[in-house]
């Protein structure tokens, strides 16, 4: 028997069979494939350059580069980064040169192209530049981080989106479609079967697939959902752009007040499988740079957390890491310190290796003293308001403000002393 007919006994996923035909049957990417979108123009233009697909699983990459082939009658050449080496790009290279010759062009689709290192990104260029392949790699990671800059210069990126809601719904609708019956769910039960789904096409139909296998007429509590299907892994990948992603959005949530969206945040981080302890290495830094003196206890309470986490461990530790999260979220903000300091280092860059004024100098020996090493230094606590108002910046540097308080929590106190001191400073000069 050949082995194409042992091939059309063999089950077809749903998900193949459910596959787009067209470009218009691609879901939840309208912002690229629309008339004003930038495929949309390249396909009415006929005009394909080379490109970077970067989206999440399941969001329809491979699909739209298939079509994209059909659409410009180029010969689909797929690729995948993980099984191929610099002989099969070789032999691809060389066929599609001899079909240019031949009048017809070639649409390489390179799957998880971040997977190749950049000795091999680099082979792509020449054939790229003479047009032997039009190339589109798919990738669900940053190219900025993972795609070097000469291929990037060369291709455009197109950043694809996960399906939302009215994606998912439309899919389930197909899904239902093609099996020639509804799923045993209600609308709940459809908003958790997305939830579980996060944003994956593909997911979603070998959850639908799962369910349809469930002989229950009355609709499956969402609940139960939960214990009948296995729910998405987050998409969390803690040395990529996940990772920045979402400590960046803990951060500013924190800068904004928004104690809520941070807690959220940082339970993302956590359910993606994020190390506790580099989230309360960040929370001593947020303590540091954007509450400063505003609360001094927030650096306190910061390491207080951490040192709990170490005591204790997962997961009764990572409270003590939530609380953190809600003092900063909730303390009064001041970047004041941070910028103090950066503006310190500047001046000490501008200005050089001046010698501190001689008044300050500690004399420890004759020869110092005879030089004028601490002459003429007045004691602060022996002042009748232990204030001096000596000058400690270099002779040769005009006084500078580096700290500027903020009118904001215990920095209120901290602008009265500034404010006092100033005073005493310009009475005494």
């Amino acid at each position: 028997m050949p082995a194409e007919l042992f091939a059309s006994l063999a089950p077809t996923p749903l998900a193949e069979r459910l596959r787009p035909r067209t470009l218009g049957e691609i879901l939840g990417q309208d912002h690229l494939l629309g008339p004003e979108g930038p495929l949309g123009r390249m396909l009415a233009n006929r005009k394909l350059g080379s490109l970077i697909l970067w989206g999440p699983p399941g969001c329809g990459k491979t699909t739209i580069a298939r079509l994209l082939a059909e659409d410009t009658d180029l010969h689909f050449e797929p690729l995948s980064a993980v099984f191929s080496g610099v002989a099969d790009l070789r032999r691809i290279f060389e066929a599609a040169r001899q079909r240019r010759r031949d009048g017809k062009g070639t649409l390489l689709f390179v799957d998880e192209i971040h997977r190749f290192n950049r000795a091999q990104q680099d082979g792509f260029l020449p054939y790229v530049e003479d047009g032997t392949v039009t190339l589109i790699g798919a990738t669900t990671e940053n190219p900025s981080f993972e795609l070097n800059g000469a291929l990037l210069s060369r291709c455009q990126v197109l950043v694809l989106r996960r399906l939302d809601d009215a994606a998912l719904g439309a899919l389930i609708g197909r899904v239902e479609q093609a099996l020639g019956r509804s799923l045993p769910i209600d609308g709940e039960g459809r908003l958790a079967l997305f939830a579980m789904a996060d944003g994956d096409g593909r997911y979603l139909i070998g959850l639908a697939e799962q369910l349809a296998q469930i002989e229950d007429k009355a609709p499956v509590p969402p609940a139960r959902l939960a214990t009948l299907l296995q729910k998405r892994a987050p998409l969390y990948d803690k040395a990529q752009e996940g990772h920045y992603n979402l400590i960046s959005a803990l951060h500013k949530s924190l800068r904004g007040s928004d104690v809520d969206a941070a807690l959220y945040w940082f339970a993302r981080m956590l359910d993606g499988g994020e190390d506790p302890k580099y989230i309360a290495r960040r929370l001593v830094r947020f303590a540091v740079e954007d509450v400063g003196m505003a609360d001094p206890q927030a650096l306190t309470q910061t390491l207080a957390a951490w040192d709990t986490y170490d005591r204790l461990g997962s997961p009764e530790g990572e409270l003590a890491i939530a609380q953190a999260v809600i003092y900063l979220g909730t303390a009064p903000k001041s970047n004041a310190g941070y910028g103090a300091f950066g503006a310190a280092r500047r001046a000490a860059k501008e200005h050089g290796s001046l010698m501190p004024p001689m008044h300050i100098l500690n004399a420890p020996t004759r020869l110092m003293k005879e030089i004028g090493y601490g002459k003429g230094y007045e004691y602060d606590h022996d002042t009748e308001d232990g204030f001096s108002g000596q000058n400690y910046f270099p002779d040769r540097m005009p006084r500078q403000e580096f700290y500027r308080p903020v009118e904001r929590g215990f920095e209120r106190e901290i602008v009265k002393r500034l404010e006092y001191w100033k005073k005493l400073r310009a009475k005494k000069r």
